[in-house]
């Protein structure tokens, strides 16, 4: 019920650019079916690979801000 809400809302924003009507209602209705369906998987895979870089570019970066110890 609420992805329907939310759907209808980003579907009205869309369909606003685009001209008036039920088409922003089609939109939002049909948007989180189709996210589900398509990229669900695809999507948990380039999230993972997004968190993955932003870690591994952090800690290259922290090591790199930091001095090297003296024995």
């Amino acid at each position: 019920m609420l992805g329907r809400i939310i759907g209808a809302a980003v579907g009205e924003k869309i369909a606003g650019r685009y001209g008036s009507g039920g088409k922003g209602m089609l939109i939002g209705a049909l948007a989180p079916t189709l996210v589900r369906r398509a990229f669900g998987p695809l999507g948990l895979v380039l999230a993972g690979g997004y968190f993955a870089k932003k870690y591994y570019d952090g800690r290259r970066a922290r090591r790199a801000a930091t001095p090297p110890s003296e024995i």
